[in-house]
């Protein structure tokens, strides 16, 4: 081990960050706005709050201001798991024999099991301090609806969540957790709402995908009164709120006298990438330090590599505000085999304009080598990783062993946003050796971007 550089870096409670960083206000590029579907116009604070709860709102279009206070119950229910260790991967450093050195930001040591849970106690408080009765959200792999689920639970709200159908069906312990804690967990598309009616009359026998159950969430929450909705990635308030997992990487590399060269994070819809990159992003954008960002997403659902860069809708029910993002079309349903998670059809407006303007970098994974690096990563770390984490821990390793072959000795930061546990059945299908890569043809893609909305 290297002199006073620990296994794991914690900051004390008294260091933790106390305010959120807001990246958008470091950008020159500013994100492009959410338009209203029926007239094309930038989305008011009063038409976003009949969906979203008001002080949401207010930070979902706050562009200017860089800090925004984090309210002391929320920083005190953070301290029951934070801050998170930010960990030096010594057993993986030696088994590479790379000269890289390796880091990694561990934010399943929580119950929910995942960063998500950063995000879900703010949006939780925020309705209740508006004096809700509850909140409804989808979620895919089921981390989201887990951190939202005990959030509730802990401030007496109720929760809906609509699960895509695949996942509900293949991970249903995440299901039980959830109602565990409260909530009442729907298959979606369903036949409980309008929108999933008529989502499974044109896709009879579709296992769904986050645009169906986003679209059901919103139908509910915008049809019971004392409800509103929220959502647990994409959104620039979400991006915020897990600001502090990089506030905190950054204040640890600084206790360490140590700078990351490689940042790399996985990438569905944005929350975890965005969270963790920010406070770098905005040194490299004001000019204080550069980074090299890489956002890591499966080869069956990449909206950065693959798609185009539009107005499209966020809901496949097509319900939901267009956002200017790259996508693969809201009609794009991923393969069934698909076990990694990330998802979503899109990505976050923030990181697509940091991605179009060449401030980071993309690169897409099949599942099989997400895989094969999780499990290497349990056998010599000892943390069975998320899928979705998996995707990063993939790129941080091919990073490590091309400094191998170079002999450069780069500093790698990436980020384990949670455990795999309640995934077993997607290890058990790799550990059989029955699971496939699907990667979507350029027809596929073709006919999902046929559906995008026409925007002047």
């Amino acid at each position: 081990m290297e002199k006073n550089i620990p296994y794991k870096t914690y900051l004390n409670e008294d260091e933790m960050p106390k305010q959120w960083y807001n990246v958008r206000a470091d950008m020159k590029n500013k994100p492009a706005p959410l338009l209203n579907p029926a007239t094309h116009k930038p989305m008011t604070a009063e038409e976003l709050s009949a969906v979203f709860c008001k002080e949401l709102v207010a930070q979902e279009l706050d562009n200017e201001n860089a800090y925004i206070d984090i309210p002391q119950e929320i920083l005190d229910f953070y301290k029951m798991y934070r801050p998170s260790p930010l960990v030096r991967a010594y057993c993986l450093e030696k088994i590479l024999d790379t000269p890289a050195k390796i880091y990694y930001k561990f934010e399943g040591n929580n119950t929910s099991g995942s960063h998500k849970l950063n995000s879900a106690i703010a949006q939780a408080y925020y309705a209740k301090k508006q004096g809700l009765k509850g909140v409804t959200t989808e979620t895919g792999a089921g981390q989201w609806g887990t951190a939202l689920s005990m959030a509730c639970a802990y401030l007496g709200l109720d929760c809906k969540v609509f699960m895509v159908k695949v996942s509900y069906e293949q991970k249903p312990f995440r299901r039980e957790v959830m109602r565990t804690y409260g909530a009442s967990v729907t298959p979606s598309p369903s036949e409980t709402t309008e929108v999933g009616k008529k989502i499974l009359r044109e896709h009879p026998g579709t296992t769904g995908s986050l645009g169906c159950a986003i679209s059901e969430a919103v139908e509910v929450a915008t049809h019971t009164e004392g409800y509103r909705y929220v959502l647990g990635s994409v959104l620039n308030q979400v991006l915020l709120h897990q600001s502090i997992i990089g506030l905190e990487s950054k204040a640890a590399f600084e206790k360490l006298g140590v700078k990351p060269d490689i940042i790399i994070g996985c990438a569905g819809g944005g929350s975890n990438l965005g969270g963790l990159i920010s406070p770098f992003m905005g040194e490299k954008l004001r000019g204080e330090a550069d980074y090299r960002f890489i956002a890591v997403e499966p080869a069956s659902c990449p909206s950065f590599t693959r798609g185009k860069y539009a107005y499209d809708f966020c809901d496949t029910g097509k319900v939901c505000p267009l956002a200017k993002m790259y996508t693969l079309g809201s009609g794009f349903i991923p393969s069934a085999n698909h076990a990694g998670g990330l998802r979503y059809h899109g990505m976050s407006s923030t990181l697509s304009q940091l991605y179009d303007d060449k401030l980071m970098e993309a690169v897409s994974v099949e599942q099989t080598k997400v895989f094969e690096a999780a499990q290497q990563f349990a056998r010599i770390e000892g943390i069975l990783p998320a899928p979705e984490s998996s995707h990063a821990i993939r790129v941080a390793i091919d990073e490590a062993l091309k400094c191998k072959e170079t002999g450069e000795e780069k500093t790698i930061l990436f980020g384990l946003t949670g455990t795999g546990y309640f995934d077993m059945v997607a290890y058990q299908k790799f550990n059989d050796g029955e699971m496939t890569d699907y990667i979507p043809t350029d027809e596929e893609l073709a006919k999902s971007f046929a559906g995008l909305p026409k925007v002047d």
